[in-house]
């Protein structure tokens, strides 16, 4: 089959690779419909994260399911599937409160950007949908096993609540996915931190009320200023580095919260200004395969469209030109066609 595999920093290739096969009697094997490159990805692309030895990438997917164990009961060849880039027994302490990325018997995936992928714990990490999804809904569906399920819990973990003001921290596809969800929480006031106009567009598509272009000391004067010297109720951090996240938790008011979803990158918090900020924090992967069934359902009912974060899409053979765009930010995120 065909697979992707990083060999340095900007040394990403599609090439021949073998099929994967069924190594516990609780896997499946699914054939990608759709799969993509994540933000997180450009991390080993552009050295921040060291590439070792040759490794395959991708954790985001939809497909049909091929072949199962035979200890799988909930999932059958021919469905229709999402999972999360996390798996899960959906049956373990962790699971049951919630947080299923921190499964005792996980593991993160990291060769989804295939044509074929075998997911662990099949039962417990994927979801499938009652019917074949029209093809228009696929992108969002695509997106609701990473950046939109992030983003969800990005705001859940900051809190958002009815009637309140958040805050989102960056323009990427997931921070722009954390727009979507502070609007479905009920946020009334939603604010993008963005310099880029087309992204800008879309953060006011997703329900964005205000932009803020600063970024750093001036973002957070900004902040402060727009909310009369208090700061945000909610605060969602979806970039991960040391600016950003210092930039978060001087966003967010004495009592209020802040969800940490970016991948952290050298980000090193003052204990002193971490106590005196009276401000929550929570964060850490997201337990995706818990807001599945919800977010799944929330797009085939059209109520959210998350799959607008493409705008890019190739074919799996060209998935080079893919992560190149998204490390020059010509595009969001870029979804890639087996």
């Amino acid at each position: 089959m065909r697979g992707t595999i990083i060999y340095a920093p900007g040394d990403i290739r599609s090439e021949e690779v073998p099929d994967p096969t069924l190594t516990a009697r609780t896997d499946a094997i699914i054939r990608t419909v759709a799969t993509c490159v994540c933000g997180s990805d450009l991390w080993p692309y552009r050295g921040i994260e060291p590439v070792e030895a040759p490794q395959p990438m991708g954790h985001e997917y939809v497909g049909i399911v091929e072949e199962v164990g035979d200890q799988v009961t909930g999932i059958t060849p021919g469905q229709f599937v999402v999972g999360s880039f996390a798996t899960s027994d959906n049956t373990c302490p962790n699971c049951r409160n919630g947080y299923h990325s921190s499964c005792v018997h996980g593991e993160f995936l990291t060769t989804c950007q295939a044509e074929y992928v075998r997911i662990p714990h099949a039962d417990g990490t994927l979801v499938a949908t009652d019917d074949q999804p029209d093809p228009s809904q696929i992108p969002s569906l695509l997106a609701v096993s990473d950046v939109m399920g992030t983003g969800w819990y990005a705001a859940i973990a900051a809190e958002v609540r009815p009637g309140s003001t958040a805050v989102v921290v960056g323009d990427g596809a997931v921070g722009l996915c954390g727009v979507i969800a502070a609007r479905e929480l009920g946020a009334e006031r939603i604010i993008a931190m963005s310099r880029h106009p087309d992204r800008q567009k879309l953060a006011t598509t997703f329900g964005a009320t205000d932009i803020v272009t600063e970024r750093g000391n001036d973002g957070v004067a900004r902040i402060q200023d727009m909310t009369n010297g208090i700061g945000a109720d909610s605060v969602l951090e979806c970039v991960g580095t040391s600016e950003s996240v210092t930039q978060a938790l001087r966003s967010a008011r004495p009592g209020g919260n802040v969800g940490l979803v970016g991948i952290p990158q050298g980000v090193h918090l003052s204990g002193e200004e971490l106590v005196s900020s009276h401000a929550g924090l929570r964060g850490g992967p997201a337990p995706v395969r818990h807001f599945l069934p919800d977010l799944i359902d929330l797009v085939l009912h059209e109520r959210i469209n998350p799959g607008q974060v493409f705008d890019l899409t190739l074919p799996l053979a060209d998935i080079a030109k893919g992560y190149k765009a998204m490390d020059e930010r010509r595009a969001i995120k870029t979804l890639l066609q087996p």
